[in-house]
């Protein structure tokens, strides 16, 4: 039954893998030519390569991938880019605010991903596919490079901007 809990909770994490990974491609090319577009390529880069990782740590552990939850949470972040935001026709300072607010939960929730896999579901021993710690401090550091941006686009949203 054990491996049948973490089956399923590898599952639901990698549909949330790719979700914040459709998500970051999205708010990177709605900012391309700008420092905040720069740090959502490194970023976006970066939850891709641990959304393959993740699916290597599936695939050494014997775990099949369930195809439609990824698919499903694809759909819905695609639905969401319809939600206007306040506004019918451009980009939204809520919409970039939003996006950015998704993002860090899901760079914490991320480090939260590695951290209960190295160390609750004990797979930090029995894994060579992954560097668990490299991935949480990988984790923090998108989480800290989106940071600034992310308070930037609130006060922008919620107070106006000040340029």
């Amino acid at each position: 039954m054990m491996d049948g809990f973490l089956r399923i909770y590898m599952n639901d994490q990698l549909a949330l893998g790719v979700a914040w990974r459709e998500l970051a491609r999205r708010t990177r090319d709605q900012n391309t030519g700008t420092a905040l577009g720069e740090a959502l390529d490194e970023v976006a880069t970066g939850i891709a390569e641990d959304v393959e990782t993740f699916r290597s740590v599936m695939r050494e552990l014997s775990i099949r991938a369930d195809p439609l939850e990824p698919a499903l949470t694809t759909v819905a972040e695609r639905i969401g880019r319809w939600k206007p935001h306040g506004r019918l026709r451009g980009y939204s300072p809520l919409s970039r605010f939003e996006e950015l607010e998704f993002l860090v939960m899901g760079l914490e929730t991320k480090k939260q991903l590695w951290t209960t896999m190295r160390d609750l579901a004990g797979l930090g021993e029995r894994l060579s596919t992954a560097d668990f710690d490299e991935l949480i401090e990988r984790a923090e550091r998108q989480r800290e490079r989106i940071e600034p941006f992310r308070v930037e686009a609130g006060t922008e949203a919620f107070r106006g901007s000040s340029r």
